[in-house]
């Protein structure tokens, strides 16, 4: 670091991922000086090892599809192949554009980028590389870890998200250890590419968080598209040599493949950062919060996947501006949790938003929740598409949608809409008379809400 940097700030933040660079962007914005404490790239998980180059595996996927399956709309297209030194430099391109516009954010917003390890040393003060930085605020953004379980070895050929987003091979066959987000998006990739893949998940369906609905269609279309998977089954150990892996699952079946991805979820990266000598409430590595994201502890605020709840990018991204807002003195409202979109960009996708019927039953009473599901094969463009799916819409009888829940192919692009009727609190019939654009998906959410308020126009009473 140069002479000239400042030592003490308004706002001090330990991460420079989504939640970090958020609330060091709006601190700015709202006059605030800010320290922004980052050890390795300013973006995190989800700039580099996340979100981007998942989603970049996930279309260069699509258009092998496409062209493998080409000749259904009349269009003759011959796939040779998967160069994938060519698919991750497309995708390391998508990063760096990204990063290189990040960067220039930061700088221009006047934002003091601190590089190197940061601990907690003080309940007002970070140490980076021996030398002390203090804030008056300090936001703790450290951000999360892709997890394995006890005694399975990452290494070799047995992986985590973050290897595997390395490869410059398609596996010829894979095992993917997981069924949730991380897990359903690599094994839809790997399929495209042309893998053999077989998924196991303990719990009963896959993506076990989505409305069963969801769940089950998605395991639909996934034995229709030929990946393989284990439902309710516990993994037990991996063996592996310079052929594979061989993988036994405790009911005694043993399965091989040439990599096993591990990809049971995402751990809090909190440890030996200094947060419990400084009095923070601690549970199985998260940072306990009270709604405002304070930690109880002086000013500190934690912020994104160290706070338990959902570990998504535009969570922390959003709670990083709340933070900001706080500390500014502006009293934001605090996050609605279920309010917060979620999507996992498998083929088909798998988008939600609100709660699921169960929860919904649970939260109003089984007689006092009434849902509905309107299926794709009535939507234009849908069909277009040639995609299946539907659209399940959950509400509190005479009262809003309290969930949506959406799966087909570019679903996801539908979430927008989703997210402003639940947060809004919207009743079908509100929604009713907005039109919708024809021939779109989106058509399909109007006419979802036209038959839940009892006017279906394209589907059957």
């Amino acid at each position: 670091m140069s002479e000239s940097t400042p030592s003490s700030f308004d706002l001090l933040i330990l991460g420079g991922g989504s939640g970090g660079y958020a609330a060091a962007l709006r601190g700015a914005q709202l006059g605030l000086s800010v320290g922004l404490v980052e050890e390795s790239k300013v973006g995190g998980t989800c700039l580099h090892n996340g979100c981007v180059p998942t989603k970049a595996l996930l279309h260069a996927a699509e258009i092998a599809d496409n062209a493998r399956e080409s000749e259904t709309f009349g269009v003759k297209a011959t796939l040779e192949g998967i160069d994938m030194p060519g698919v991750n430099s497309y995708k390391q391109g998508v990063i760096e554009r990204l990063y290189k516009g990040l960067q220039g954010l930061i700088k221009s917003r006047k934002v003091t980028m601190i590089e190197g390890h940061g601990t907690l040393v003080g309940p007002d003060a970070i140490e980076v590389n021996g030398t002390r930085y203090t804030g008056t605020n300090i936001v703790l953004a450290s951000g999360s870890y892709a997890r394995s379980l006890p005694g399975l070895e990452i290494g070799g050929r047995v992986m985590t998200s973050d290897q595997a987003l390395g490869l410059d091979y398609v596996p010829s066959s894979a095992i993917v250890l997981g069924g949730g987000v991380i897990g359903v998006e690599f094994a839809s990739v790997w399929k495209s590419f042309g893998s053999d893949v077989t998924i196991v998940e303990a719990l009963p369906h896959l993506a076990p968080n989505e409305d069963e609905a969801l769940s089950k269609g998605l395991e639909r279309a996934f034995r229709k598209r030929k990946i393989d998977f284990k439902l309710g089954v516990r993994f037990k150990g991996v063996t592996q040599n310079d052929q594979g892996v061989t993988v036994e699952l405790e009911d005694g079946t043993t399965l091989t493949a040439e990599v096993l991805l591990v990809a049971v979820g995402r751990g809090p990266r909190t440890a030996n950062l200094g947060y419990e000598a400084q009095g923070l409430n601690m549970d199985r590595g998260f940072v306990l919060t009270d709604e405002r994201l304070h930690t109880g502890v002086a000013n500190i605020y934690a912020v994104g996947d160290i706070v338990p709840g959902l570990q998504l990018a535009h969570r922390g991204f959003q709670q990083g501006i709340f933070v900001a807002e706080q500390i500014a003195g502006l009293n934001p409202a605090p996050i609605v949790e279920s309010t917060i979109p979620r999507v996992t960009y498998c083929d088909p996708e798998v988008a939600s938003v609100g709660i699921t019927e169960a929860k919904a039953k649970e939260t109003y009473g089984d007689d006092q929740v009434e849902s509905l599901e309107y299926n794709l094969g009535g939507n234009g463009k849908s069909q277009i598409l040639a995609t299946q799916g539907f659209i399940k819409l959950v509400r509190v009888k005479n009262g809003p949608v309290v969930g949506i829940h959406m799966i087909g192919a570019r679903i996801g692009e539908q979430i927008g809409e989703a997210q402003l009727i639940v947060g809004w609190e919207a009743h079908p019939e509100d929604v009713a008379p907005l039109i919708h654009a024809h021939p779109t998906q989106n058509e399909a959410l109007g006419e979802a809400h036209l038959a839940l308020a009892g006017k279906p126009l394209h589907a059957h009473n």
